[in-house]
């Protein structure tokens, strides 16, 4: 480009004559002094100063200093005027002649003048370099920021693509991903692709050969990055083609590429950023042909440079991610196995981990949407809603610790006392019958047949009246076993039943039921008697113990804590450390809601009855009513139908197991 004179309109310099007909400048003659703004910043440009262009810019002196900026002020005076006059901005001028200086003398002026333009140019664009450098360096970091934070692999290869795109100005770009097969790399996977003129384009994961024919098996195989003006004019010598599929089927056209292979630190390619169509205008849609020709560059150096170092951060981060991945599925697997282990000593409760963690999930996700009330303001974090589910999950874990005895309790006998209490009835059903024949031969063998059917008809009527009774003992002590979710039953029938006495084979006269017996049978609520309750209710504290030796990353340190009070009450009647209030967590009074609304309503518990969801939501309602739950994070339970999350079983019982609510 040639540098710019402009000199004032009408005024004649013989020096500029000679360097005009060299054609090594352009010269422009104005009536006036140009705006900064209508100076090509590129340009060298040197702008002679007479008395007519001084006097035109009236008032506004400091337009001379903004000038000065960009162009070499040179002053021109008229013919005997050996300095410049006292109105010219002199400390601004980069040289001066008079208007009758020899022609030599002023091109000498002009020369030096020339050089001081150019050196304005340099200056302008090494500074503008410079911010831009410091600019490209801040966003890489600001980048590599974004992508060592994010955890999710398809949304950090969302990240990666649009961020490579944006810094290169293309319009289009593709992310591939080289799987592996024993071992060794073999294939590459089309994971991702966008398109700003076609951001519509349907999309679906393939897999292409990781060789030399493709663009993107290029640059895997060799790790070098392919910089292609334009791809429909590839030379003959080169392996790679480009395929043309896409472009005739969608009336698109792929024109100038950059091929940038993700290489991690041990330079082990992990992918390919291929970007297509660098754009002048960053919004320019690529919408035919003629636009493409004017829209589309090469990729510069700057931009080889920037998405190069953006590739090699995206490979550590696709690596982190994948690493974070890894651990995150071996953690699910020590999960699922700690819940398998939970549920194979107590199976009728199979599913009530899973279903909690559910239900939980849920109500924090309403929660989370509320924006009014109590909660307004409540929200949870990815990573936060990975806590409460695991939390959720392995709040029972502590169940290992209890007594299998205690743990799989059906009713409030175990089996074998029940067994026991069944023979004792049943032996004195036949000792009763044997009664009945021993005294009926008595009396036959002692008054014969005199009045025998008399007696005959009382003996049966005793027998019968004492079967009878018996009968209705077993029949109450048998109902009186099953447990209830409320406090039920007044227990006079027992009361009845332990006044009676029976002689035992010894001769020893006992009650026909044993304190011990009793004890258990008079239980009004669930099938545990206290010393059995504190044991089950032990499991929470085992399950504290347990997660709190676990090395939990910072975003789930909270585990512990948020299963440790998932039977604690906010008005302090819980178990095991009577909190209340504040003192339990948010994630904990969720939980609580959840599992008291699984254990009434699940169908697989023999010990008690499940219930219908509304009539386990209306014990909720009372419980909260009592200060027991909260209840506005029941009422959000309810609106949100969260309950509705998992359908219970309906006439499904399978042996098993005791869980207290």
């Amino acid at each position: 480009m040639k540098p710019l004179i402009l000199t004032s309109l009408g005024r004649a310099v013989p020096a500029l004559d000679a360097l005009a007909s060299r054609g090594d400048v352009e010269i422009k003659r104005v009536p006036l002094l140009p705006g900064v703004a209508t100076l090509e910043h590129e340009r060298a440009t040197v702008i002679l100063l007479d008395r007519a262009l001084v006097h035109g810019a009236g008032d506004d002196q400091a337009l001379f200093g903004q000038l000065s900026a960009h162009a070499a002020l040179v002053g021109v005076g008229d013919a005997g005027e050996a300095e410049p006059p006292e109105f010219f901005p002199t400390e601004l001028l980069s040289g001066y002649f008079a208007g009758d200086t020899p022609s030599g003398a002023a091109r000498i002026t002009l020369h030096g003048a020339l050089m001081h333009a150019a050196a304005l140019v340099a200056t302008r664009r090494a500074t503008r370099l410079e911010g831009r450098s410091a600019s490209d360096v801040t966003e890489l970091s600001r980048i590599g920021v974004a992508l060592s934070t994010e955890r999710d692999l398809l949304t950090l290869l969302e990240l990666i693509l649009s961020q490579a795109r944006r810094l290169s100005s293309a319009d289009a770009g593709s992310l591939y991903l080289v799987e592996h097969h024993d071992g060794a790399p073999s294939t590459l996977r089309f994971k991702l692709s966008q398109n700003h003129t076609l951001p519509t384009l349907p999309f679906s994961e393939a897999t292409i050969p990781l060789n030399h024919a493709s663009l993107a098996g290029y640059a895997a195989s060799t790790g070098e990055p392919l910089i292609i003006p334009d791809v429909y004019l590839l030379p003959e010598d080169v392996s790679y083609r480009q395929n043309r599929t896409f472009d005739d089927k969608f009336n698109y056209r792929t024109k100038s590429m950059l091929v940038i292979p993700m290489q991690t630190h041990r330079d082990e390619v992990i992918g390919v950023l291929q970007l297509i169509n660098r754009k002048r205008v960053a919004d320019a849609r690529l919408t035919s042909n003629d636009v493409v020709e004017r829209e589309v560059l090469p990729f510069d150096q700057r931009s080889v440079d920037l998405v190069s170092a953006l590739a090699s951060q995206a490979a550590v981060a696709i690596e982190n991610g994948r690493l974070y991945d890894d651990i995150e599925r071996l953690f699910e697997g020590f999960v699922t196995a700690a819940v398998t282990a939970i549920e194979s000593r107590d199976p009728t409760t199979s599913g009530h981990s899973s279903r909690v963690a559910t239900f939980t999930c849920g109500l924090a996700e309403a929660v989370d949407r509320v924006g009014a009330g109590a909660y307004r303001g409540t929200h949870f974090s990815r990573e936060q809603m990975k806590e409460i589910r695991y939390a959720s999950l392995l709040h029972d874990f502590g169940k290992v610790g209890v007594r299998e005895q205690v743990l799989v309790k059906q009713k409030k006998l175990y089996p074998s006392d029940l067994a026991i209490v069944k023979h004792r009835f049943q032996f004195l059903l036949q000792r009763a019958d044997l009664q009945y024949e021993r005294e009926r031969a008595e009396y036959l063998f002692a008054d014969g047949k005199d009045r025998y059917q008399e007696m005959l008809q009382h003996l049966d009527s005793v027998r019968r009246s004492e079967r009878e009774d018996l009968l209705r003992f077993l029949d109450s002590v048998v109902r009186a076993n099953e447990p209830t979710i409320l406090p039920e039953g007044t227990f006079e029938e027992l009361t009845e039943i332990n006044e009676r006495t029976f002689v035992d084979f010894d001769g020893v006269e006992k009650p026909l039921l044993s304190d011990e017996e009793l004890k258990y049978l008079m239980i009004n609520k669930g099938n545990l008697d206290q010393r059995e309750r504190r044991e089950i209710e032990s499991h929470v504290s085992h399950t504290f113990r347990f997660l709190e030796h676990i090395p939990w990353t910072r975003d789930l340190k909270g585990v512990p804590e948020i299963a440790h009070g998932h039977h604690e009450k906010l008005n302090g009647r819980g178990y095991p450390r009577q909190v209340a209030g504040d003192a339990i967590p948010v994630q904990t009074r969720m939980m609580t809601i959840s599992d008291i609304y699984d254990a009434l309503t699940a169908t697989d518990r023999p010990y008690k009855r499940a219930v219908p969801a509304e009539r386990a939501i209306e014990i909720l309602k009372t419980e909260a009513t009592e200060g027991s739950l909260d209840s506005a994070l029941l009422d959000a339970f309810v609106e949100a139908k969260v309950y509705e999350l998992v359908r219970a079983e309906t006439g499904k019982r399978r042996s098993g197991a005791n869980t207290p609510l």
